[in-house]
């Protein structure tokens, strides 16, 4: 099914001027960090041709895509958070913190948020209210969320069906690919630059004969070293 502004409109016409959305990539990965791209769109009707989901894009079409996707809306930001976060936070605390960051960058270009569209059916974005990420208060002030967090409405596969989103997908795995490529450089016994952390059997054999690396996320399930 083709993207469309179908969801964005509708934030539109309720009286947001401007919609973001966003989606999450490396969520399932074993070594990197996790990624969060925001687009951020004021009214419009037309979007990039051939823009979707970023998995369904070869890699020539997502990195065209991606700069294609320079000209689209009024703003967009990738932010990540580390594998060190990721184990000091959980994955849900380090995509609140990674969102964040994309929308603090958002915010410091001048641009004022009034909805967004969270790919998927889990909220991870908006604070549990016993925790309001006090969690991340030494990551710094320039890292803290925006308050108030702008009305999150979800939407399930929406990187199929909304364009912000699918935005959203691609430049933030367009980035991620990038930094594991320069991970592999450092690290190639572990074929990053071509499983992008993830677990591919040739990444689990050099977990298992080499160990992990600071780029590993250490308290996920990882394979025993066997010497």
């Amino acid at each position: 099914m083709p993207v469309s502004l179908e969801h964005e409109s509708v934030l539109w016409d309720a009286g947001a001027r401007v919609v973001v959305g966003i989606d999450e990539v490396g969520r399932g990965a074993l070594a990197g960090p996790v990624s969060v791209g925001v687009c951020a769109l004021e009214r419009c009707d037309t979007w990039p041709e051939g823009l979707a989901d970023s998995k369904l894009l070869s890699l020539k079409r997502r990195i065209a895509m991606n700069e294609t996707l320079a000209n689209f809306g009024v703003a967009r930001a990738v932010g990540h958070a580390t594998p060190r976060e990721i184990d000091d936070l959980g994955i849900n605390g380090a995509l609140r913190l990674a969102g964040n960051r994309a929308l603090a960058a958002v915010t410091a270009s001048g641009i004022v948020v009034d909805a967004i569209l969270l790919d998927g059916k889990h909220d991870w974005l908006t604070p549990p209210a016993d925790d309001l990420f006090a969690a991340s208060a030494d990551a710094g002030a320039e890292q803290s969320p925006p308050a108030p967090l702008p009305p999150v409405t979800m939407v399930i596969k929406g990187d199929n069906l909304c364009a912000s989103i699918a935005a959203g997908s691609v430049i933030a795995k367009v980035e991620r690919d990038g930094l594991m490529a320069v991970a592999h450089d450092e690290h190639p016994e572990y074929g990053w630059c071509g499983n992008k952390g993830y677990g591919a059997e040739s990444h689990l054999a050099a977990i298992r004969t080499l160990g992990a690396t600071d780029y590993h996320r250490r308290s996920w399930k990882l394979p025993e070293r066997e010497n």
